[in-house]
């Protein structure tokens, strides 16, 4: 097969660019200069002779977005609208990158997939209308909505955190939000995974397994750099005056992927084990 990357040199992008070349596809990896997804003629002219497209072009600047939520409404709603039809058009598969922040992040239990979307930010709503544009306009899709990921090419929590450590007695950091840290190898990993079982067209959640807060996840990333855990000291997110609301609770349940036979991605905390050394260059 042949596949596509949009938004292939950011830190999800680069690791499936990796993931399908292991196998021995043929991948054409596009970002900014080569795309623009806002653009119909540019979305028509470079997205041809495919058979998979995979979206993980987004504007992720959740607090940036409050005050510019038309230009996060043109990339994640109608790029991804954009794409939708083109690969209708060209009989190619489409897998759209979406977000835990669709849901109001109020819960207590994991979200399912058909659980009432209810954005709380701009962020959040202009996902939630990327998702909505992708179910119009193709009937060959997947939305795989993710959280809290970290990896080695970008900046990510882990690497914020740890850099702190090296200049900082203690961190504080929140307690009330909590969430599922998440690897993009292990993402990209589940992404091919879910293509290559011709999963059923629908919703599906690509995250770890667990939950914990960010203060948890920072005590183990102060473990995995050598230093003590009780820096980390705790604190709320009303202690931080930021534009937009985050979800207090994030985590998602993967029943989809178990009722198709695809195994979810593992434990947080064995894969951040695992991983640590890779994103944090140790």
């Amino acid at each position: 097969m042949t596949w596509m990357v949009v938004g292939a040199k950011g830190m999800l992008g680069t690791d499936l660019v990796a993931r399908i070349k292991r196998d021995g596809h043929e991948v054409r990896a596009v970002d900014l200069g080569d795309i623009d997804i806002t653009d119909v003629d540019s979305v028509n002219t470079v997205v041809a002779d495919v058979d998979v497209v995979i979206n993980c072009a987004a504007f992720t600047a959740v607090d940036p977005a409050e005050e510019n939520e038309g230009t996060a409404f043109r990339v994640n709603a109608t790029g991804p609208a954009n794409l939708a039809r083109r690969c209708a058009q060209i009989g190619a598969r489409l897998v759209q990158i979406s977000t835990d922040y669709v849901f109001r992040g109020d819960g207590s239990t994991p979200w399912g997939e058909n659980d009432p979307v209810d954005p709380m930010s701009a962020y959040g709503r202009t996902k939630a209308a990327g998702e909505w544009a992708v179910q119009a306009y193709t009937d060959d899709y997947l939305i795989v909505r993710t959280a809290w990921l970290y990896g080695k090419y970008g900046n990510c929590f882990p690497k914020t955190m740890a850099k702190l450590a090296q200049t900082h007695e203690t961190l504080k950091v929140v307690t009330d939000e909590v969430g599922q840290p998440t690897w993009t190898v292990d993402l990209a990993d589940l992404i091919v995974r879910l293509v290559d079982a011709k999963a059923p067209s629908g919703i599906y959640h690509g995250t770890s397994q667990g939950e914990t807060s960010w203060n948890l996840f920072t005590k183990e990333i102060m473990r995995s750099i050598g230093k003590d855990p009780e820096m980390v000291l705790e604190t709320t997110a009303a202690a931080f005056d930021r534009p937009a609301k985050r979800p207090s609770y994030s985590a998602l349940g993967h029943d989809a992927l178990v009722n198709i036979g695809v195994e979810p991605i593992g434990d947080w905390r064995e894969r951040w084990v695992v991983a640590a050394s890779d994103v944090l260059g140790l």
